[in-house]
């Protein structure tokens, strides 16, 4: 049996956990089918996000979609977050199964 995949991109964006809400919500307003979204911890310019209280934490957010879906999500958050929030965005070009899921 073989497998039949399809080509979709992966975008991933770790941020601020109080800024998930919005995130996924701009996501969906822009063509995104699902996400998954897990805690993260971490260290870089913004300093160490342990995540030791709700606030101080950082979230990762993985949305399968369609190149011009996630280039357009990342797009708008570049534009409405990058610039007061520590969020760090990536793109991969990703096979998947099951693409009509996404």
């Amino acid at each position: 049996m073989s497998l039949t995949h399809t080509r979709r991109t992966l975008l991933c964006v770790i941020c601020e956990s109080s800024i998930e809400a919005a995130v996924v919500a701009d996501a969906r307003r822009l063509g995104a089918h699902g996400y998954t979204v897990s805690d993260a911890r971490g260290w870089g310019n913004h300093g160490e996000r342990d995540g030791g209280w709700p606030m101080s934490g950082n979230v990762r957010i993985e949305i399968l979609s369609e190149a011009s879906v996630a280039d357009a999500i990342a797009t708008h958050l570049q534009k409405t977050y990058f610039a007061a929030y520590a969020m760090v965005c990536y793109l991969s070009e990703v096979s998947v199964l099951r693409s009509d899921k996404f």
